[in-house]
């Protein structure tokens, strides 16, 4: 009985032992796949986040929880929607987590943005303002208006003229229908556009091909479109 009792013992610390390599190989399967999917991504969460936060300190604070919400919930990404699927999170960790810490006068109602929709208000808005984020002598101009808007037309005006991301993603991550982006859209166009101080030579169609090289990815040196000045998110997620 001594011997059968010890041989049981072993076979069951073999078999502990097999279950902890295999835990220890998925995990580190899931850390992998979790790199590869939010990496690639990691500046357009940084850029919402810092449009959404106002300041840096708070858009890694907020990229962090992301980060971290993401991995505990890595299932429900399916692979080819990854940076809708992060840009989400990010937009929810903000709202849920970080919202509560903005002014009162920036916590627009989003009933009262969108009442009166009409038509006229889908329209493009004939010169894109965004535009003037290609010229550095502008940049600090361009910042300082797009901080006045309300978050729910910063959002859309990132994801659309410097992530590019289509009105259909956009839609989903702002969880409104595709009509209401392109209202909003539209209207914060026009407000950035008289916060401005009027029209400019470039239109939506010119500014967008522009735009192309430097769009999410490409950090700026002097970090005018508000990239990471530090590794502190990557950091987080190769923590993960």
């Amino acid at each position: 009985m001594g011997q059968f009792g010890r041989g049981v013992d072993e076979r069951n610390a073999g078999d502990e032992g097999g279950e902890d390599e295999q835990d220890g190989e998925a995990a580190a399967a899931r850390g992998e796949r979790f790199r590869t999917l939010a990496l690639p991504h990691l500046d357009a969460a940084y850029n919402l986040a810092r449009w959404l936060c106002g300041n840096a300190s708070d858009a890694e604070d907020v990229v962090q929880d992301a980060c971290m919400r993401a991995f505990r919930f890595l299932d429900s990404c399916r692979g080819d929607n990854a940076r809708p699927w992060l840009l989400t999170i990010v937009r929810h960790t903000w709202y849920t987590e970080w919202r509560r810490r903005a002014n009162a006068h920036e916590v627009a109602a989003t009933d009262a943005l969108d009442a009166a929709d009409s038509p006229d208000d889908w329209q493009p808005a004939a010169e894109d303002p965004l535009a003037l984020l290609m010229r550095s002598e502008d940049a600090h101009r361009v910042n300082a208006a797009l901080a006045k808007l309300p978050p729910e037309y910063r959002e859309v005006l990132v994801l659309r003229e410097m992530e590019d991301l289509s009105y259909r993603e956009i839609a989903a991550i702002a969880d409104v229908p595709v009509g209401t982006v392109m209202s909003r859209l539209a209207r914060a166009r026009r407000r950035l556009a008289a916060l401005l101080g009027g029209a400019h030579d470039e239109t939506a169609h010119a500014s967008r091909a522009a735009r192309a090289p430097a769009r999410s990815g490409e950090r700026a040196a002097d970090g005018e479109r508000g990239m990471p000045p530090s590794g502190t998110a990557s950091e987080a997620i190769d923590g993960l």
